[in-house]
């Protein structure tokens, strides 16, 4: 039997990869989510639908040792880099990860999302970096995505995709909307010309603004 707290935490988890799909931000079994729990995380399992998953199908797994995962299916593919996110940022409590259209079309050409728009302080600084591409579910993939995301609250995949993070899962799942869109305006204004781009002073004065600011998915 379930603690009633780690069974509502699981059924957010699902919640929030259905609303991923109905959102338009992932689709089929592609992508993952993660939150930490006791001294581990939650994680959803490989290759099953969202719409086929119960609770009691998401993989617990140890932030720290060699121990494998326990539940019925083995976890994510991708398991390693959310269990090294939320191992090394103790102010992280959820990982959404997506393959969502513009987002993803940026990474396949290895390209970061500058500061066409003040939005992209949601990140934590001046640009949506993009990590070099490793082989998926690898210890490289892993690396390159913490040094993509040292400083900032999210990142691109090089050929892949992108990872959210925050403090719960309502958080990063905002986040992962809101790189989306980041990502749409910055395609769709390459279509239109050479986009402005905001100044690292201007991004400065976001970025403090932002501090005292509460930003949706708070």
């Amino acid at each position: 039997m379930l603690d009633p707290r780690e069974l509502a935490l699981r059924q957010e988890i699902i919640d929030t990869c259905r609303t991923l799909d109905a959102r338009g931000i992932n689709q089929g079994t592609s992508g993952n989510v993660s939150a930490r729990w006791d001294a581990g995380m939650l994680i959803t399992p490989s290759a099953l639908p969202y719409d086929e998953m119960r609770p009691q199908d998401l993989a617990f797994l140890p932030l720290e040792g060699d121990e494998p995962s326990q539940g019925p299916r083995p976890p994510s593919s991708e398991w390693r880099f959310h269990r090294d996110i939320l191992a090394s940022r103790s102010e992280v409590g959820a990982v959404v990860h997506t393959h969502s259209t513009y987002a993803t079309a940026l990474a396949i050409l290895g390209e970061h999302i500058p500061a066409h728009h003040y939005m992209v302080a949601v990140s934590g600084g001046n640009s949506i970096r993009c990590a070099p591409y490793a082989t998926y579910g690898s210890a490289e993939l892993s690396q390159n995505a913490l040094r993509a995301l040292e400083g900032r609250t999210c990142c691109l995949l090089a050929n892949h995709g992108v990872i959210a993070t925050g403090p719960n899962l309502k958080k990063a799942l905002w986040l992962a909307g809101e790189v989306e869109t980041l990502a749409k305006q910055c395609v769709i204004a390459r279509q239109l010309g050479e986009p402005y781009i905001l100044s690292d002073e201007e991004m400065e004065r976001v970025l403090e603004k932002f501090a005292d600011y509460r930003l949706s998915g708070d």
